[in-house]
């Protein structure tokens, strides 16, 4: 069976869940999974549906012309297809911290992320040595205020050449700037150590650690221009005590950032997650 995730939104208005799911009847379709989100604010629809079909007797680029003629045109639908048979292509970009690598890796080496991993970008060598365990092409790109513009432009180059989908930044400690955000719009997931949208910037852990706080948490969001403010995908968090001094509150949080991280990558890649202005409706 050929298996197809569509991914709509638009204005809110009757009719659009009858016109879809007649459609994927009329197309001969079964569908497997479907949830709708209605946000009364702003009288927008969003929905998500997998549906199958007979192999033999179906064509992926004829359903999206056709879908666009009939369907989307009269509703006005912003409309994403996904083919499952197609694994979307993921780069890595990191620094020096590896656990959020080690632990992509190694989720990917045992088949729980289905995609596929064609690089991995550093600005430093030192993590070289697990992409060689992991038989992933690593590019050293130094990074400094005066060679970032070139940098920059050699990692657009190589993502190009790799036919990448979408980046994860698995503690790359380097600020993105708005040539790279605008090639991947909403296909830049980034990990943050802190509970957003309080204690933001490069050391949230000793922040929190001032304020006394009793709970701790990573958010992974999508990268925009403006630095960790991004529509959040996931977030979690432990408790803290007083008792615990900085360096707890770290190798804490380096827990939670390995499984919040994995979470988003596996919403991303399932097409479970929508962005609308700068929020996220994610279907679980």
């Amino acid at each position: 069976m050929k298996r197809i995730t569509l991914l709509i939104n638009c204005n809110d208005r009757q009719g659009i869940i009858a016109a879809v799911t007649n459609f994927i009847q009329q197309q001969k379709g079964n569908i497997v999974y479907i949830d709708q989100h209605v946000d009364r604010e702003d009288c927008m629809f969003f929905m998500r549906l997998e549906c199958e079909f007979a192999k033999e007797i179906f064509s992926v680029q004829e359903f999206e012309a056709d879908f666009s003629e009939k369907i989307a045109a009269n509703f006005h639908l912003n409309w994403q297809l996904r083919d499952s048979d197609v694994k979307p292509k993921m780069a890595l970009f990191v620094s020096k911290y590896e656990h959020c690598l080690y632990d992509i890796l190694s989720r990917y080496s045992s088949k729980e992320l289905d995609v596929e991993i064609p690089l991995i970008i550093s600005n430093h060598p030192d993590l070289e040595h697990i992409a060689q365990n992991f038989n992933i092409p690593y590019y050293h790109i130094k990074v400094s205020k005066e060679t970032k513009e070139a940098a920059e432009d050699l990692q657009l180059k190589l993502l190009k050449e790799y036919k990448v989908d979408f980046i994860v930044l698995a503690r790359y400690m380097q600020i993105v700037s708005s040539k790279l955000i605008k090639d991947y719009t909403n296909n830049i997931i980034n990990i943050h150590h802190s509970f957003l949208p309080a204690f933001p910037g490069a050391k949230p852990y000793h922040s929190a650690f001032k304020r006394g706080v009793k709970i701790i948490g990573a958010t992974s969001h999508y990268v925009t221009e403006d630095l960790d403010e991004g529509p959040i995908i996931e977030q979690d968090i432990t408790r803290v005590t007083h008792t615990n001094t900085i360096k707890d509150f770290i190798l804490k949080g380096r827990d939670l950032e390995k499984i919040v991280l994995s979470r988003a990558i596996k919403l991303h890649i399932k097409s479970k997650v929508m962005v609308y202005k700068n929020k996220t409706v994610v279907f679980i």
